[in-house]
């Protein structure tokens, strides 16, 4: 992994370093969160899945700080400010504006309140905007696991910027003695660079050189809810892997594919119809382009971040190193048989 000070001109500069500082200041909020993490600090959201007070400040943290340096540009995020409004979550509502203050003193409740819902932006074919997941594996994060941070910048249904926040991470996963947190950065046609948490130098990462599939490690979730794991076993039956797979959450799976940690990503689909949303993937998708790999639907069709805030277009995804990924995308057809 070649390492530089000062990655050179890029474009997106300005857009970059204020992603960058976003995230990172999201990341040490979540830091602070979880340390002191308690009981009733969540609720539920309609798909059930908890939402814990990390998540809507990372939100305002991210959408405070973009905003103040991008007014005109609108932001596609997870959450929104309603289910904190109520009475009956005043509670939850104090604990995240406290959150907030540990990392952006000075800020009102008001001014939170609108951080978290500018991230109402439908998105779309045209123009430019955001798109934030401020806590993707919202179960990792309550397991004391993995999680991430994911910002990206979409133009023209495009996306150009990608900043993953991982604070759990190991440096080196291998050695995970060695530390842990990480972002990730990769600008369009740039690359995709890493640094920690505390130290600003940035490392250049690669997706892995393994070139038979065979010799492969896949990637997928934790949670079973999230991908279809029997499928995903099929799959690698196919292609010869005999590797146990590398089972971790959120979009740090991307992260790991992208310095090679893993040569396949699978996010099969567990009932028909279920459209991806598009802040679960943007970030990731740049990291891992960038770094070298690829990136596609089930179908091998590129993912469409030009449909609003779904991935309507397509069903699932597939990342890999690049080397064999069209023999990934023929084995999982068949056993998903489309």
């Amino acid at each position: 992994m070649s390492s530089s000070s000062s990655a050179g001109p890029r474009p997106l500069q300005h857009e970059r370093l204020v992603a960058v500082d976003a995230v990172l200041h999201a990341c040490r909020v979540c830091r602070t969160v979880q340390a002191r993490l308690v009981e009733g600090s969540t609720l539920q959201k309609g798909d059930k899945s908890p939402v814990t007070v990390a998540d809507f400040a990372a939100q305002a943290v991210v959408s405070h700080i973009i905003g103040k340096d991008f007014p005109l540009i609108p932001l596609v995020g997870e959450e929104d400010a309603a289910a904190l409004s109520s009475a009956e979550h005043a509670a939850l509502r104090i604990e995240v504006l406290a959150a907030v203050e540990s990392v952006l003193p000075g800020l009102s409740q008001d001014d939170v309140m609108e951080a978290i819902d500018r991230g109402s932006y439908a998105g779309g074919p045209s123009g430019r905007h955001w798109t934030l997941d401020p806590i993707d594996g919202t179960k990792g994060f309550l397991r004391l696991d993995q999680y991430a941070v994911a910002l990206a910048l979409i133009e023209d249904g495009q996306v150009v910027l990608g900043v993953l926040g991982c604070p759990s991470l190991p440096h080196d996963v291998h050695h995970p003695e060695r530390g842990h947190g990480s972002v990730f950065t990769a600008v369009k046609g740039h690359g995709t660079w890493v640094r920690t948490l505390d130290d600003p130098t940035e490392h250049r990462v690669r997706v892995s050189e393994v070139a038979q599939v065979s010799q492969a490690r896949f990637c997928e979730s934790v949670e079973r809810a999230h991908s279809n794991q029997s499928d995903s076993a099929r799959v690698a039956e196919l292609l010869g892997i005999e590797t146990a797979p590398f089972r971790i959450d959120s979009q740090c799976k991307y992260a790991s594919v992208s310095r090679g940690d893993a040569s396949i990503y699978l996010r099969l689909p567990t009932k028909p119809g279920y459209v991806e949303r598009i802040w679960d993937h943007a970030a990731g998708v740049a990291v891992v382009t960038e770094a070298g790999g690829r990136v596609t639907d089930t179908r091998g069709q590129p993912l469409d971040f030009s449909r609003g805030r779904g991935l309507d277009n397509n069903k699932g995804v597939v990342a890999t190193n690049g080397r064999f990924h069209d023999q990934v995308v023929d084995a999982v057809r068949t056993v998903l048989g489309v």
